[in-house]
């Protein structure tokens, strides 16, 4: 019985590592001034969008982590079945090549975190930039030759990368981190139209927040036109009724006033990010009293 009990605080240890990075302030000062210097690098523009990875609909840096880690866990495979060295040091020198861009990815997501998030993505980055050294002297100790150090190295390597991706999985799993936090509507909303408020108790030109059941929806009206969207950014659940009206490329746009991230009003879609995925949009209609009905929009 005290085994298995020792057994169970050890599996809790990891899990109890990671809580504790959210609270602690150790690394306050560089998160802070490592996520301004990212953001004031990577400005607002297309190679961000790209790096968060607006164009796919879903976060850039996990399928590009998968790729390096991949490699190098192959590599480690090979080195235990004591297969091709060649091949052994192709797989390293490309997960050490992809790394450059899954690190990118990887800063520019964390750069428009929260703090207690940063935290964690901060201990996250250097366990994975000790493991990236780890397996960058691996691979020049067997180009020149010395094999038995290169292998040792890449285990040292996955070791690090193991606690890297375990801090990773703790941001995605338990902090939501780069998670849609918009409410998927159609579960929480019923089928058919449904009454929302009248069109004159609605300032015009200017976002409010209404209420729909368990929803809070984004209202804009312009004149007799009415704009329904979920209230929650996808990104980390900013109140966009409190973001700013903007106009992109002739296209009318509301900008989420935590992190910046940029919707369409004309179909919810991301303009710029961080965040992925859109926000959801409701069809609107009138009757003749002026009520003004809602319906998830389709998907």
């Amino acid at each position: 019985m005290r085994a298995k009990r020792r057994q169970l605080r050890g599996l809790a240890g990891p899990v109890a590592l990671a809580d504790q990075l959210e609270k602690t302030k150790t690394f306050d000062t560089p998160v802070r001034v490592l996520a301004k210097a990212v953001r004031q690098r990577i400005r607002p523009g297309l190679l961000r969008d790209l790096l968060h990875g607006v164009p796919m609909g879903s976060p850039l840096h996990p399928p590009l982590a998968n790729i390096s880690l991949g490699c190098w866990l192959s590599a480690a495979v090979l080195d235990v079945a004591e297969g091709d060295t060649k091949a052994t040091r192709v797989l390293l020198a490309t997960g050490i090549a992809n790394a450059l861009p899954t690190a990118a990815a990887g800063l520019t997501d964390w750069s428009s975190l929260h703090r207690e998030q940063q935290r964690v993505g901060f201990v996250h980055m250097l366990s994975n930039l000790t493991a990236l050294g780890l397996f960058s002297a691996s691979l020049l100790a067997r180009v020149r030759g010395r094999e038995r150090a290169g292998r040792a190295l890449t285990l040292a390597g996955l070791g690090m990368a193991g606690l890297g991706g375990y801090l990773g999985g703790h941001m995605a799993y338990r902090q939501a981190a780069g998670a849609n936090h918009a409410p998927q509507i159609s579960h929480l909303v019923p089928l058919g139209w449904h009454d929302l408020c009248l069109l004159k108790d609605l300032p015009d030109g200017r976002p409010v927040a209404r209420r729909l059941g368990y929803i809070q929806l984004f209202v804009l009206r312009q004149g007799e036109a009415v704009t329904v969207l979920a209230d929650r950014c996808p990104h980390l659940a900013g109140p966009l009724h409190q973001g700013r009206l903007v106009i992109e490329n002739g296209e009318a746009c509301v900008v989420c006033p935590w992190h910046g991230s940029t919707f369409r009003l004309d179909d919810g879609s991301v303009r710029h990010g961080p965040a992925t995925a859109p926000a959801p949009m409701f069809e609107t209609r009138i009757r003749r009293d002026g009520t003004i009905q809602v319906r998830p929009g389709l998907t």
